[in-house]
């Protein structure tokens, strides 16, 4: 079955077709020019999808060797999201689906995420715990199956992707801050300044980064009234970055642990970090872990990982779950309170 994949869900416009679990082609259009306004204005997001969702599409087909009649499904992304977003790409592959009588399967993004490492990486067993953390998601998952998992922890205020921009913000450097922290933080000590590791033995699997934003703020006004010098980024960058990789790092293999599986998935674009990777990496070896990093453009938004789990839904519940094209796009992201009552 060949699968055509839409996301649009925040800045990333993009397309892919899967085929027996391989990725036939994977295009990502990305929204530099965010950049200037300090993070993603959702309005002129949507605008940008609208004006590239039709080439993308085109593009994925292209690079695949295939055109749309040689499609049997679409999937996209509907939920969490801007919905601006969700929008345009929801209601393209339901034009889709109507011109070319296609079933179409509605996939949650943090599902894309979830299962991304096993597009990668044939050798992934079930279960595995699964972190996914990015600018709008920080979540700690033990996943069974293709259909299962479980919410081990989340964060009760800010993802740690939110705390790398907002915090590089205050540093004077430009949205999204995450890459830039993590060059910088090559080049520092990361031992210079202590900043708070919140939640860091809370006993459970939640996340907090609202407080170190708050420190890094306090400690700036403070120390640095008059604005930082170029030569004391690095310090400050290896800092911070220290305090929000020992956070994620102990959860992660705890969990991993504790729930005795043999893989840890780290997914999402805060995933590219170098440090999150290399300390990740190290630490679960010790432990029997195997670490499960993604290429590049397996980390950011992208459609490959939308048709790939969509692949695995048409196969256990067959196209004519799939005719259906009422569902709606939902802008609703897992945080503490919005999915308390669903873990209990």
């Amino acid at each position: 079955m060949k699968i055509l994949a839409i996301e649009s869900s925040c800045d990333e416009t993009a397309a892919a077709v899967i085929s027996d679990s391989k990725v036939l082609s994977n295009v990502i259009s990305s929204q530099h020019f965010h950049g200037k306004y300090g993070g993603v204005i959702p309005e002129l997001a949507s605008r940008a999808h609208l004006d590239y969702i039709s080439k993308v599409v085109h593009d994925a087909l292209e690079i695949a060797k295939l055109n749309i009649h040689d499609i049997q499904a679409l999937a996209v992304t509907i939920e969490p999201g801007l919905i601006g977003s969700l929008i345009v790409g929801s209601n393209f592959a339901k034009g889709l689906s109507l011109r070319y009588n296609l079933p179409i399967v509605p996939i949650n993004h943090l599902d894309g995420h979830l299962y991304s490492g096993n597009i990668q990486d044939k050798t992934v067993e079930f279960p595995y715990v699964a972190l996914v953390v990015s600018g709008g998601h920080t979540i700690l998952f033990l996943v069974e199956s293709y259909s299962s998992y479980k919410i081990l922890g989340f964060t009760v205020d800010d993802a740690a992707g939110e705390a790398f921009d907002k915090i590089g913000t205050m540093l004077g450097l430009q949205y999204p801050a995450g890459p830039e922290i993590d060059m910088l933080a090559k080049k520092g000590n990361p031992k210079a300044y202590d900043f708070p590791r919140a939640m860091l033995h809370s006993g459970d699997y939640n996340f907090s980064f609202s407080g170190l934003k708050t420190s890094v703020r306090y400690f700036l006004n403070k120390n640095f009234p008059d604005g930082l010098s170029e030569n004391q980024l690095p310090d400050l960058c290896a800092s911070v970055q220290e305090a929000i990789v020992d956070v994620l790092v102990k959860k992660s293999i705890d969990a991993s642990v504790e729930y005795n599986v043999k893989h840890l998935i780290i997914a999402g674009g805060v995933s590219s970090n170098s440090l999150l990777r290399e300390r990740a990496s190290k630490l679960a070896k010790l432990e029997g872990i195997k670490v499960v990093t993604l290429d590049p453009e397996y980390c950011i938004d992208n459609a490959a990982m939308i048709g790939f789990i969509a692949e695995k839904k048409l196969l256990e519940n067959g196209t004519e779950k799939y005719n259906d094209l009422t569902f709606t796009a939902n802008p609703g992201s897992l945080r503490a309170k919005s999915i308390k009552n669903k873990v209990d």
